[in-house]
């Protein structure tokens, strides 16, 4: 099952280390890249919740900066042991990456909760906070298995959803689907077409990009999902965003006899 993952681009093994003992496993997928052209793939090639660079690296400020004009939802932060004498950089990084600083030894005790409230996948949750209520999962088990599938939303499947939860996949497509709720099937394509609406509004991303990261055969797959969730192409998804997309699927598209590909 994937899950979204942290980018990293540190000083040395002691920073990546801390780094690594500050986030827990459970919670997320930290990756260490050695150099700007390594960090720069992970935005091709997996979902990307964030990204964490030492400004203090030859490059690392600008880095960011770069990061934030091609991947502007992608939360950036400036990790780093700042002298005193360096306000005009952190200055750079807060104001012109628009990146949250954090302060190596001073601040690690305490990384895991300035970082993980913020990463992508936390504002989506956030922004389809109301969600759950609107798609009728109002029992525990069906919240619990929204909120694993926002959370592993790439290459997910129901058997994956149900190993997370600890119950067999039959049990859970029967409850899920209780009440007039969408079957889990249908909230999986929600989920991964309302995060590629949220990536697709970054200029970095390209239809092809976000079909491969989100698990698509290819962008004609993606199409066909944005068409069958939200009536539009993935070429449209930007302009609705994550919310659009859910509004578009709570008008008509919940149920499998709406699910005919848009005209």
């Amino acid at each position: 099952m994937s899950q979204p993952v942290i980018a990293t681009l540190l000083r040395n093994a002691g920073a990546r280390a801390a780094f690594r003992r500050a986030m827990p496993r459970s919670k997320a997928r930290v990756v260490s890249c050695r150099s700007p052209a390594a960090l720069t793939r992970v935005f091709a090639t997996v979902l990307a919740d964030a990204v964490v660079v030492d400004p203090r690296i030859p490059g690392g400020a600008e880095l960011l900066d770069w990061c934030r004009a091609a991947y502007p939802a992608i939360p950036r932060f400036a990790y780093s042991a700042f002298r005193p004498d360096e306000a005009e950089l952190l200055e750079t990084c807060v104001r012109q990456a628009r990146a949250h600083p954090i302060v190596e030894g001073v601040e690690d005790a305490v990384l895991a909760d300035l970082i993980l409230p913020r990463t992508a996948s936390a504002v989506r949750l956030q922004e389809l906070d109301g969600a759950p209520r609107l798609l009728r999962l109002i029992e525990p088990l069906q919240e619990r298995a929204w909120r694993e599938v926002m959370r592993h939303v790439g290459r997910l499947r129901t058997t994956d959803v149900a190993a997370a939860l600890g119950i067999s996949r039959e049990h859970l497509s029967r409850q899920f689907g209780a009440g007039g709720a969408p079957n889990l099937k249908r909230v999986i394509d929600l989920a991964r077409t309302v995060t590629a609406a949220g990536l697709l509004a970054n200029p970095g991303y390209t239809v092809r990009g976000v079909a491969r990261i989100l698990g698509f055969a290819s962008a004609s797959h993606l199409s066909g999902a944005a068409r069958r969730v939200a009536g539009v192409t993935a070429r449209g998804l930007a302009g609705l965003g994550p919310t659009g997309v859910l509004q578009a699927f709570l008008k008509g598209r919940m149920r499998s006899r709406s699910w005919a590909p848009a005209r």
